[in-house]
């Protein structure tokens, strides 16, 4: 049994520690693994996380305009998965990265488009910390 509290935004992205803990909590769920609880109290470990980054930096431009179309998220965070029966840090990694590409189409706004781009990154950067994760068991 897991739990895991939301993680801490030492960023100014908005929601963006929500919409990672949900990813993480979802993907968990899906795996069918690990049972995820809502408190610690009963947990036999805690998953913290601490999102340390959040960069978006413009790759391409099209037809000479001044605003990007293509773009690059790096989310990271600090991960700890800590044993509440021994005290023992079953993983940790101070520095999680994980890095995606979007385009902004023709004509959409950059905000939206970047909003549903950080629910797909959510979601790809728990897949892949959960699959970390996994991996050293």
């Amino acid at each position: 049994k897991v739990y895991i509290p939301v993680f801490k935004n030492q960023t100014t992205r908005f929601e963006l520690d929500r919409k990672l803990t949900e990813g993480v909590i979802d993907e968990f769920i899906a795996r069918g693994k690990v049972e995820i609880v809502s408190e610690q109290e009963g947990a036999d470990a805690v998953l913290l996380g601490e999102i340390i980054e959040f960069r978006v930096t413009p790759l391409a431009y099209s037809g000479g305009q001044a605003v990007a179309d293509r773009y690059s998220i790096t989310v990271s965070a600090k991960i700890i998965l800590r044993d509440l029966t021994n005290r023992k840090i079953i993983f940790s990694n101070p520095y999680f990265s994980f890095k995606d590409d979007y385009e902004v189409p023709e004509g959409s706004d950059f905000e939206s488009v970047e909003t549903e781009a950080l629910v797909e990154i959510a979601e790809k950067f728990a897949r892949s910390l959960i699959t970390s994760l996994l991996e050293g068991f």
